[in-house]
């Protein structure tokens, strides 16, 4: 046909890289591995923009590149593209997993994860032929996202495209709609670039002019999420509401490295003891501000000290040196059932108050299919003796006059898990947590970015005591302000502001995700009745 001045971008032609490739030669064959190789690299650009690294930017042109890698293509070849960027993302984003237990989980975990990606990719192949197909895309995207972070073995949502940008301009829209809404704007962002280079390229081509309409989405896909992440500033703030308190965060440290960790549990429980009496014969001879609440990590005390006189005479003597309440992790069983519990220790009641974990992990903390698993390899079961079993009630710590929430480790990634603490009155959020068995991976970074999201989403200030480190006080705005080293013993003490305001994003809760998932469903009904219509069409 004649290209007119209208013409470019008001119909899709098939684009250069889905256009057939002659058989045979070796140059055919090449070009054929141009987009898997695409697709595979633009994941790992995307893995390069998650901490420790300060790279956010990258998220953008991985997308960009995705969507050159998935436009206009068939729904087979976009799940295979789809799933070759999964596993260039997720392969070295989750290599921590087998630090202590061997590349087996770790590969096995990637090689499932990837499946969510590859069904978006083939997704967005789909609404590529649409009007304003990055907007139907990021969607997708945060759709996939969705499903990921409640299915198998009720989710696994580490690698949400909000957990990169703690450094990012597109934070404050975390406290606008929430992790979903800030992945959104990236996503969109990204494919948003695509399209006006992409549109760009086939005017130059053609020397004919772009439909003014296409060539709006492409910008307003790009200029929209910038706008609106710097309209969304002034719901980050790190103002105190209802005074301040002053908090220790304690850093014990652990004997050893890696899983061995769990066998030497008296002495990490006598290392936070001993680094708490540390701290308060500072704060005796003047060189540390007097704490009002002290935190320890998850797992400073897996002996039970409802049942281990020796364990609570070490606590209470370590609450009683440093004079305040202190919230210890410990591993409790009750009813012949094991829980992972934070304990609020009074220096002169002794523990007042619990708080078991719910959102417990998969193959870590309880084994799903255990027969099938024991069945693979035996040594996997007897790591995990016994399943954890799974608290019901959001945790929120009466704490000298604050009220301090409990979110432990891994419950930190889910969305549900913080924002119901919020909206239990909290004015302070506690990540205890324990990465010991992660040794030095990347682990500890990804998930202390998780937690500068989670104090800009909810408006609160952030504690993260870990055992081994990294540990840090995070302000609601997401700095931080101060943290300590890896496996060493360290404590932090900081006067942090109180808040009790709810953001957007705290008030609106899952109904943001909802909006999206719904969207990504109009666009995919919307790409099939387009599909529908062409194909009887062309029957006539």
């Amino acid at each position: 046909m004649t290209v007119t001045a209208t013409s470019v971008g008001e119909s899709d032609p098939v684009p250069p890289q889905a256009a057939p490739v002659a058989r045979g030669g070796l140059l055919g064959r090449r070009v054929r591995l141009v987009p898997a190789a695409a697709a595979v690299l633009s994941g790992l650009l995307l893995y390069v923009s998650f901490p420790p690294r300060t790279l956010w930017w990258l998220a953008l042109p991985a997308f960009a590149v995705f969507g050159w890698v998935l436009k206009g293509r068939g729904w087979k070849a976009a799940l295979g593209l789809g799933y070759l960027f999964g596993l260039g993302f997720l392969l070295p984003l989750l290599v921590w997993t087998g630090v202590e237990v061997g590349p087996g989980p770790w590969i096995a975990l990637a090689v499932i994860e990837a499946v969510f990606v590859a069904l978006v990719g083939a997704g967005v192949a789909a609404v590529s032929r649409l009007p304003g197909w990055p907007v139907w895309a990021a969607a997708l995207w945060i759709a996939g996202e969705a499903a990921r972070a409640r299915v198998p073995f009720n989710g696994f949502p580490w690698g949400k495209i909000a957990f990169g940008q703690a450094d990012g301009v597109f934070l404050p829209l975390a406290a606008l709609g929430g992790t979903p809404v800030l992945g959104f704007a990236v996503v969109l962002c990204g494919f948003g670039l695509y399209e006006l280079v992409r549109l760009g390229v086939a005017a130059r081509r053609t020397g004919a002019g772009v439909r003014r309409a296409a060539a709006a989405v492409g910008a307003l896909s790009v200029a929209v999420p910038l706008a609106a992440a710097v309209a969304a500033r002034p719901l980050v703030s790190d103002r105190a509401e209802d005074g301040t308190v002053t908090v220790a965060v304690v850093q014990g440290n652990v004997p050893r490295l890696g899983l061995d960790f769990n066998a030497q549990r008296r002495a990490v429980l006598d290392y936070h003891a001993r680094e708490t009496r540390r701290l308060a014969a500072e704060v005796a001879a003047g060189k540390a501000d007097r704490p009002d609440i002290v935190l320890w990590p998850e797992n400073s005390s897996d002996i039970d000290p409802f049942v281990n006189e020796d364990a609570r005479t070490v606590i209470d003597r370590a609450a009683k040196a440093i004079g305040a309440p202190v919230s210890v992790g410990g591993v409790v069983g009750k009813d012949g059932k094991l829980f992972n519990e934070q304990i609020l220790w009074d220096p002169e009641k002794g523990p007042v108050d619990t708080y078991d974990k719910r959102q417990t992990q998969p193959f870590g903390e309880y084994l799903p299919l255990r027969s099938l698993v024991g069945a693979i390899n035996d040594d996997w079961t007897s790591m995990v003796r016994q399943d954890f079993s799974r608290g019901s009630e959001p945790g929120v710590f009466a704490m000298n006059g604050a009220r301090v929430a409990l979110v432990t480790c891994y419950e930190a990634a889910f969305d549900w898990a913080v924002r119901d603490t919020v909206t239990d009155d909290a004015q302070l959020i506690s990540v205890p947590s324990n990465n010991a068995t992660f040794g030095r991976s990347e682990m500890t970074y990804q998930q202390l970015a998780m937690s500068r999201v989670r104090a800009v989403e909810h408006s609160r200030t952030v504690t993260v005591p870990v055992t081994s480190g990294v540990s840090a006080i995070i302000m609601p705005d997401g700095r931080i302000t101060q943290k300590t080293g890896m496996f060493v013993a360290d404590s932090l003490v900081q006067k942090v502001p109180l808040r009790s305001s709810q953001t957007p994003a705290t008030r609106l809760g899952a109904l943001p995700e909802a909006a999206l998932v719904l969207l990504a469903a109009g666009g995919l009904g919307w790409a099939a009745a387009t599909g529908v219509r062409r194909r009887r069409a062309g029957d006539r």
